[in-house]
């Protein structure tokens, strides 16, 4: 299941069932797994890992060396998960020393045309970059988030999981779970409520979840104290303390905020 015109370095891992397509590239310390397809014209290089099931369209470029001027051509590596899908020019580049030596990405993935993924980037399941998103450096990324198109995430930030990013939104600060943001520089505009009932969150949940999300971006007091009623008044309410959980979490990042006519 090797098209002859693919070249495969000696040292790379196959496992049962890949199939490589015509003027496919695959470097040495490459590992694929079980039932992975490259399609054609596909370059997998550095130290990768490509998960059991994933299949990679076309022109896509996995594995070069980061964009990252600080990389000297340390050992880093970039792990891909089990049946995800990697369109065409897609690119993702593994870690440096500055971020861990990893970039991740997880299972059931969807990369849409163009989409980048830029190193030491830690990409959840179930997540989605829509056509020609852009993940800069040191980006995590919850489960189940939704990158919009032709959006830029800016190094460093946040995304919580089951969060929406609107396409062509420029993204420089925390996104909290269950969130979506859009413009030209992020701000909050409420929770994914589609997403939310799409993954069977059910109706008392969301009641809550809007209601806390109220209370934590109103314009009475301190960020902190918002935080600490919430965490009293929804404590057990999963999905909230996630999100309050977040927001206390250490980052080098503000967290994104509503527009002050969206927070009322």
């Amino acid at each position: 299941m090797i098209h002859p015109t693919a070249i495969i370095e000696d040292g790379a891992q196959l496992g049962e069932n890949v199939a490589i397509g015509p003027f496919c590239v695959v470097g040495a310390a490459v590992r694929l797994g079980d039932g992975v397809r490259l399609d054609s014209h596909v370059v997998v290089a550095g130290d990768t890992s490509i998960g059991a099931g994933t299949r990679v369209f076309p022109f896509a470029s996995i594995g070069s060396q980061p964009q990252d001027l600080k990389f000297h051509g340390e050992a880093s590596r970039l792990e891909i998960g089990c049946n995800t899908v990697i369109r065409e020019h897609v690119t993702m580049n593994p870690g440096t020393e500055g971020g861990g030596l990893l970039t991740k990405v997880g299972d059931n993935c969807l990369f849409m045309v163009g989409a980048h993924v830029a190193h030491d980037c830690q990409v959840s399941d179930n997540v989605i970059l829509v056509n020609n998103a852009t993940l800069a450096g040191h980006v995590e990324v919850g489960e189940f988030a939704i990158v919009g198109g032709l959006s830029a995430v800016h190094q460093f930030v946040r995304i919580g999981k089951h969060a929406m990013i609107g396409g062509m939104t420029g993204v420089e600060n925390d996104v909290i779970p269950y969130a979506t943001v859009t413009g030209n520089r992020a701000h909050l505009s409420g929770l994914n409520l589609v997403g939310l009932k799409r993954r069977g969150f059910d109706r008392d949940t969301i009641h809550a979840m809007r209601n806390a999300y109220r209370l934590l971006f109103a314009q009475e007091g301190t960020m902190a104290e918002r935080l600490a009623d919430v965490a009293e008044m929804f404590n057990g309410i999963e999905p909230v303390m996630d999100i309050v959980e977040f927001i206390r979490a250490d980052s080098s990042r503000r967290v994104c905020q509503p527009k002050l006519d969206d927070a009322a």
